[in-house]
């Protein structure tokens, strides 16, 4: 069996992000703000009607799949696998700070370059890694010709849809980043063959609430 459409959803907002620190891995609760966003976007979700529900365990991804759970009733399964990129020792700086800390690895960072974010954290391409493992186990498990909603991280989910329908690593800098609470959803072909991206940061508003209900 497998799943016919993947919905990758990021958290939502955190006081780290409207700061603008690198959170990476740090368990930064959501703000109230996030947790309205939450409550929203979940209430457009649940008229796909998941068959199952996943998540990142840190507090900001589970408690945003929270809301959609407290609708459809299902249990939240997490998975440290669909956690956001750890960036080690550059967690809770800036980028002026970063700048300072790591120059060199910060200039290749802007150039677009696969690098750690900092000697002691992760690659993209090895989020993308265990991302699109995760994922494709995911898809596998699910009830068939179902929807599975995943709720994850900003660069977790850009770099995992990519990898998942097969784009070339590169091709991840070139999507724009995922805003707060938005999602991709990843769509299995009719043929059954392959998977491709239906729609990238879509976000709920009051017409799309009235569209689905």
């Amino acid at each position: 069996m497998t799943a016919a459409r993947i919905i990758l959803w990021r958290h939502g907002r955190t006081e780290w992000n409207v700061e603008n620190r690198f959170q990476g891995q740090a368990d930064i609760p959501l703000d109230s703000v996030g947790r309205a966003q939450a409550e929203r976007t979940a209430s457009m979700l649940a008229g796909y009607r998941p068959s199952a529900l996943y998540s990142s365990d840190l507090s900001r991804a589970y408690n945003t799949a929270a809301a959609l759970a407290a609708i459809i009733g299902l249990e939240i399964q997490t998975d440290k696998r669909l956690r956001e990129i750890n960036v080690g020792s550059w967690e809770g700086l800036l980028g002026r700070e970063v700048d300072a800390a790591n120059p060199e690895l910060a200039r290749r960072l802007r150039a677009g370059e696969d690098v750690r974010r900092s000697p002691t954290g992760e690659s993209p391409s090895e989020v993308a890694e265990r991302m699109g493992e995760v994922l494709g186990e995911i898809a596998e498990a699910a009830e068939d010709k179902t929807t599975v909603v995943v709720a994850t991280h900003g660069l977790s989910g850009r770099v995992g849809a990519c990898r998942f329908v097969g784009l070339p690593f590169e091709s991840w800098r070139l999507m724009g980043g995922l805003s707060n609470c938005a999602w991709v959803s990843i769509d299995r072909h009719r043929s059954g063959v392959y998977w491709r991206i239906e729609a990238y940061n879509a976000l709920a508003t009051a017409e799309g609430l009235e569209a689905i209900s």
